[in-house]
């Protein structure tokens, strides 16, 4: 009987089974942990420790390997990382804002109403010189 060994936490359910879903591809075995709990209460994330990902024992080396090749900051379409046109840094992340007085009216009735706010602006940052694009 083969162990599950845990290698990854993650604070969302929707991110972990993109990572799930990259393992299952390369044909590794994967189980998540606290999965069910955190869609149940998503507030429940940073209290039980996030959800977990879990592969056998014998496929951590591997399922660590395949993890690592995945690119952190954001890519283009050809799967390129995106570069800040200010600086030249290649640590570009993907961000939702609240700045204006319509994102801010919807984030408030998202919370209020239990919804996803239907009116966000998107935009990429870089982590080096901040600058917004």
């Amino acid at each position: 009987m083969s162990k599950f060994h845990k290698i990854a936490v993650y604070q969302y359910v929707a991110e972990a089974m993109l990572f799930k879903g990259k393992l299952e591809s390369e044909g590794i075995e994967v189980f998540l942990q606290d999965e069910n709990t955190i869609n149940t209460d998503p507030l429940l994330s940073n209290a039980i420790g996030g959800v977990k990902l879990l592969v056998r024992k014998e496929d951590v080396m591997q399922a660590k390997q395949i993890l690592n090749s995945i690119p952190e900051y954001s890519v283009d379409e050809h799967g390129d990382l995106l570069k800040c046109p200010k600086c030249g840094a290649a640590t570009i992340e993907y961000l939702t804002t609240v700045s204006d007085f319509k994102s801010l009216i919807s984030f408030v009735f998202g919370l209020l109403l239990n919804i996803f706010p239907f009116y966000t602006k998107y935009k990429y940052r870089c982590e080096r010189c901040k600058f917004e694009f």
